[in-house]
């Protein structure tokens, strides 16, 4: 399953691909944005980058048992500090769907578009 996510600059590319990442468990808007979890990831390059960060997302979720629904992302040469905001997983809010196994290196891009908006994305397992 792919997700996509694109915004004026890179950092809301990539927030916005980890908003589609939860979308994919469930809907982001059932999802209080109650708690706040901090990552860190560093790579050689943004498409590394991405995949380190969706991971880290997918490590959080599991590891806390949460879901998230609001994400910032700083980067600054190739080390990227996020912001996670969410909750605990409620089942029968939440109606989680699938669980999201990790971010492949399957269509894998980061981009700055025609228009000079920033486009990542990728494949996740579920």
């Amino acid at each position: 399953m792919g997700v996509e996510g694109t915004g004026p600059g890179i950092e809301q590319a990539f927030e916005q691909a980890a908003v589609a990442l939860t979308a994919i468990v469930t809907d982001p808007e059932r999802v209080e944005p109650a708690q706040a979890v901090g990552v860190l990831c560093e790579a050689s390059d943004a498409e590394l980058l991405l995949v380190d960060w969706l991971n880290a997302v997918v490590f959080e979720m599991a590891a806390r048992r949460m879901l998230f629904r609001r994400f910032r992302v700083v980067i600054d040469n190739h080390r990227l500090q996020g912001t996670l905001w969410g909750e605990p997983v409620d089942r029968s809010r939440h109606r989680p769907a699938v669980e999201v196994k990790g971010a492949t290196y399957t269509e894998l891009s980061v981009s700055r578009q025609a228009d000079g908006r920033w486009r990542a994305r990728c494949v996740v397992d579920v």
